[in-house]
């Protein structure tokens, strides 16, 4: 990664993640991004990779894996560009903004879930965040209005006696907010941070996409998304997936 140095590198500081991002400027007009996250044993950035390069064996768009390296403290990954720009780009325009959300979800939702290595059942995702919570990577002050003055450990023991039936599972992109969803001329165009990918209800996704619908363009535009992805509101899975999100 040695000759990206003399190059122009610009941070990204879009999202929450627990990750370094920088975007580099190539001298083709073209760029790559690189991520960086300190070694640790619940380090997402691993998992990123794999999921990338399993992205990439099913043929769908999102960052390629260029380069990968370990060194005495972080884990680095360098990755192509996706062409587009984040939704954040288009919530003047709610209409583009929400086809393109609905046409993003259900191309990742297509892929066949019996291929896919990533299993995010409720059990498994809840093992995850009490590992999470015993680690103390639950960052409380950050929760949603909803939870304001709940501990870790009270949304835990919520989640846990709440646990929804399983309906259609699919392959989910497990944080599908509004920077992760790219459009191209106003059409999807592909994914990134993809470290959560895994088959899953198919409310995981859907429960962060009307969430960050009703925040960048507002709540009339849920019940347009949700025709145009063709499903109909469920508020019990809803709230728990929206709540099962402040643990990660």
């Amino acid at each position: 990664m040695s000759p990206l140095r003399d190059l122009n590198w610009r941070e990204i500081t879009l999202g929450k993640s627990g990750c370094s991002v920088w975007r580099i400027a190539l001298n083709d007009g073209n760029a790559v991004f690189l991520k960086a996250e300190p070694i640790h044993p619940l380090a997402e950035l691993p998992g990123e990779i794999e999921r990338l390069n399993w992205l990439t064996r099913m043929g769908f768009k999102s960052p390629r894996v260029i380069d990968t390296e370990q060194t005495q403290d972080r884990v680095w990954l360098l990755m192509s560009a996706v062409p587009g720009e984040d939704l954040t780009r288009y919530t003047a325009r709610p209409d583009v903004f929400v086809r393109a959300y609905a046409q993003g979800l259900k191309r990742i939702h297509a892929l066949d879930p019996a291929q896919c290595p990533f299993d995010h059942h409720p059990d498994n995702r809840l093992e995850e965040a009490r590992q999470r919570l015993e680690a103390g990577l639950v960052d409380e002050g950050d929760f949603d209005v909803e939870h304001e003055g709940w501990s870790a450990q009270q949304v835990y023991d919520w989640l846990f006696a709440n646990r929804p039936s399983i309906g259609t599972r699919v392959v989910t992109h497990g944080d599908a907010s509004t920077p992760n969803i790219l459009a191209q001329d106003g059409r999807f165009s592909g994914l990134v941070d993809c470290g959560r990918v895994g088959v899953a209800d198919v409310w995981q996704d859907l429960t962060i996409a009307c969430r960050s619908i009703r925040y960048n363009v507002g709540e009339e535009h849920v019940a347009t998304f949700l025709a145009a992805y063709g499903t109909e509101w469920d508020e019990a899975k809803y709230r728990f997936y929206n709540t099962l999100d402040e643990l990660f």
